[in-house]
């Protein structure tokens, strides 16, 4: 089994999903051991530094990557196992920021308002306790929450030689912002392009659901990931699989597009799954799925539809990739 281990300079972070040279060439099977930096690109390390003043708006969400998969070919689908992910740094940082977030106006919802103040909170990680703490800015109020380490961002090139920026969730993945995108997750993305060229980021030591201010507890993260490739079977949208869960992204603008988005992907799924009919599936996923929300913030918003393994005969996705997978990263614990 390949290892690589890449921790990038700033000099090598991507920015966009396609349009980047791969940083490496790796294998079906590798693991990779990486480090990525926080949304901020390492800029906001204090109460008092303010996202106007510190950030470059050209440079948030660095990659770590490309990689380009041998072997890879567009119509095929990139399985990416998150085996562990561990906040590299020992706080963590969350800002609002103007005309950013779900609850201010912005270029797209413009209003008369003033931008939210900008204010910057600066949450202290205790490993041993396996918490962040919450500190209120105009109150007494300290609240322990425990670390639910995520990665914001998951994707590949775009197809048609289309350039994206690290902010967009899509079809190719991106910043999705679902806290579904955890350790012991399988991601299964659709390659559009030779290699894939698939990259990470955007660490998050926690998020609920929606990212409502569009920041989360954003950090640096040691992230090990296992690379596998599916000949074919391209997903319209990002998959995840968990032990006991399957679960569709889909990322547009209105809300109610992204939900319908993974709503149309899970019934395809289920489809393959199941042998199941297209209406049969959408009986199915009225009774059955869940809906919870990934980002409302981001260029697109991003939602998901969730079903329970429990609830359903037992099947086996790509062929038993994920569990493959998990026996895998659990020889590597």
């Amino acid at each position: 089994m390949d290892v690589v281990e890449f921790r990038p300079t700033p000099e090598q972070y991507a920015w966009t999903f396609g349009g980047v040279a791969p940083t490496h060439r790796i294998k079906p099977g590798t693991v990779l051991k990486l480090w990525t930096e926080d949304a901020f690109s390492g800029r906001i390390t204090s109460t008092t530094d303010r996202p106007s003043a510190v950030l470059n708006m050209a440079e948030v969400n660095p990659q770590t990557g490309p990689f380009y998969v041998e072997g890879a070919e567009p119509g095929d689908t990139l399985a990416l196992h998150i085996v562990d992910l561990t906040p590299a740094r020992d706080w963590g940082a969350s800002t609002t920021i103007p005309f950013f977030g779900g609850l201010t106006g912005t270029d797209r919802t413009a209003l008369l308002n003033e931008p939210l103040p900008e204010q910057t909170w600066i949450y202290q990680v205790d490993r041993a306790a396996g918490t962040v703490r919450f500190e209120a800015q105009r109150g007494s109020l300290v609240i322990d929450l425990p670390l639910a380490p995520m990665l914001g961002t998951v994707g590949v090139a775009p197809p048609g030689r289309e350039v994206r920026t690290s902010l967009v969730p899509d079809t190719f993945g991106g910043n999705m912002d679902t806290p579904e995108m955890k350790p012991g997750t399988t991601c299964y993305l659709g390659v559009n392009v030779e290699g894939a060229l698939f990259s990470v980021g955007d660490g998050h030591y926690r998020q609920g659901e929606g990212e409502s201010c569009g920041t989360a507890v954003e950090g640096a993260m040691d992230v090990t990931l296992i690379v596998e490739l599916i000949k074919g079977g391209a997903p319209p949208w990002p998959r995840l699989e968990h032990d006991d869960h399957y679960a569709v992204v889909g990322s547009a603008r209105p809300l109610e597009d992204a939900w319908r988005a993974s709503q149309v992907g899970m019934i395809g799924w289920l489809g393959e799954l199941y042998g199941l009919a297209e209406l049969d599936a959408y009986q199915l996923l009225t009774q059955a799925s869940k809906a919870p929300l990934a980002n409302v913030v981001d260029v697109n918003y991003s939602a998901l539809t969730l079903l329970e393994k429990s609830l359903l005969p037992a099947a086996s996705a790509y062929d038993g990739m994920h569990a493959h997978l998990r026996s895998i990263a659990k020889g590597l614990s």
